[in-house]
């Protein structure tokens, strides 16, 4: 029995295509989401058969017409789509002959499904670019609203999430912008990369026809046409690039759900969550599960698998286009559905966020968190080499353990017995407030550094 999907691909197969394959060679069930941009592919590439001459202008414009009716039809939701038409491309096709007759088949002149769905998901992958580069953007403004809020608040430094010096609220804020704006550039850039328009590719060798490919690539918003017509039709490196670029943005984000699930806990308590972005406990009334940041942790999993599941799809694809390609929509889709909702989740839970000022200092405090500070006023103050200051004030530091007590809550007499040199001005140093104030250095925890980077950050976002 032969079906529709035969007589779009033409005379050379007389059976019909069995269930099974039928199954398994249709994309439309996810690649329906690409036909606003192969209804702006097709609109391009109808203009400029007309304007070379290819198609006459009548023609042009019942396509053109029947085009914006189908794009009516999808987005008002009375679109039929069929899986024997295997893809958006011909689920299009076949609807605009059902509406302007001959004209309709004249559209796919100079062209091919390959170089057609390569400038659909270009287009689309371009317009994930652009939305992802917002959404870093609104997320980068909230951890400035949190830093500017909190530039001289003290809060321990951590490595190994073991205290190590104290810093201040803001700088740490800070630490997440300078990481959002690197993925920024990173959209930026692969959308540099991949603003080439593959369409006039067609198959794989370009074509016979007196095509103008500039005009479309214009059209459509490109810098120019692609090169190369077999690299047209075979690249897949900007939906590669653009996976990267989201793998890594996903795991800027999963690091810093890590620590709002850390810093929400009773154990911590530094901050406090909004009730937008906590669930309850179904038998422990106590508890605010930090259950958004826990979901937004897991979604670099998605994503970074999405990422490995297209580039192992990509790796033995010889020159040009095979089946295997139509695989990579569905990663990729997954991927920007699920950045794009982490950006805004996670811009949510930085701009309701309470930071407990008060736990955060008494944190800051803790833990010897000023022994760093000791050591380098002995440098300074004593001149001792600085591998002699760290064994006096690793003395000091197990004294203080001894003792029960922190490093400023050792008298001067037990200082000396660290070193005779030591002066009652070592206290001046070792306050945690002294010790983010005296990191002056370009890009330290100073509340005055902090501040000057915050100045500069909303200068370039204005």
């Amino acid at each position: 029995m032969t079906n529709s999907a035969n007589s779009m691909w033409g005379g050379r197969f007389e059976g019909g295509v069995d269930a099974i394959m039928e199954a398994i060679n249709a994309s439309i069930g996810f690649d329906k989401r690409l036909y606003a941009q192969d209804i702006a592919g097709s609109r391009a590439h109808a203009a400029m058969l007309a304007a070379q001459g290819i198609i006459t202008p009548e023609d042009h414009k019942a396509i053109d017409a029947g085009l914006e009716q189908v794009k009516a039809e999808i987005e008002a939701g009375t679109f039929t789509f069929s899986t024997a038409l295997e893809d958006i491309h011909m689920n299009i096709e076949a609807r605009l002959k059902e509406l302007i007759g001959e004209p309709a088949g004249r559209l796919h002149t100079a062209r091919s499904r390959n170089d057609q769905v390569a400038v659909d998901f270009r287009l689309w992958v371009r317009d994930q670019c652009d939305a992802a580069i917002a959404g870093i953007d609104a997320l980068m403004r909230a951890f400035l609203a949190q830093a500017e809020a909190g530039a001289d608040w003290v809060m321990p430094g951590f490595t190994h999430l073991q205290t190590a010096q104290p810093v201040t609220w803001g700088h740490h804020m800070m630490a997440y912008v300078e990481m959002l704006s690197r993925d920024r550039s990173r959209f930026v850039d692969a959308r540099a990369r991949m603003n080439e328009c593959p369409l006039g590719a067609a198959a794989l060798a370009g074509t016979s026809f007196p095509i103008d490919r500039h005009m479309t690539a214009a059209a459509l918003g490109f810098d120019r046409p692609t090169a190369n017509s077999l690299d047209s039709t075979a690249d897949r490196d900007f939906a590669l690039e653009f996976l990267g670029a989201a793998s890594i943005c996903a795991m800027h984000l999963s690091r810093f759900a890590e620590e709002l699930v850390i810093w929400s806990s009773a154990q911590f308590r530094f901050v406090r969550l909004s009730d937008a972005f906590t669930t309850g406990s179904s038998i422990m009334p106590q508890k605010r599960n930090p259950d958004a940041a826990e979901l937004l942790r897991a979604k670099l999993g998605r994503i970074l698998g999405a990422t490995v599941a297209l580039f192992t799809v990509m790796k033995g694809l010889a020159l040009t286009y095979s089946k295997d390609m139509q695989e990579d929509k569905e990663q990729v889709f997954d991927a920007a559905d699920n950045l794009m909702l982490g950006l805004a989740a996670m811009t949510g839970m930085v701009r309701d966020m309470t930071a407990n000022r008060e736990a955060l200092a008494k944190a800051a405090a803790s833990g010897f968190s000023t022994a760093t500070d000791l050591a380098d006023w002995l440098v300074r103050t004593l001149n001792l080499p600085f591998r002699e200051a760290h064994h006096v004030t690793g003395f000091l530091v197990a004294l203080a353990e001894k003792k029960g007590c922190d490093l400023p809550e050792l008298t001067l007499a037990e200082m000396q017995t660290g070193h005779p040199g030591i002066t009652q001005d070592v206290y001046s140093v070792l306050g945690v407030d002294n010790s983010v104030r005296s990191r002056v250095s370009y890009g330290g925890t100073a509340p005055d550094q902090v501040r000057a980077q915050i100045a500069r950050w909303k200068e370039r976002m204005a």
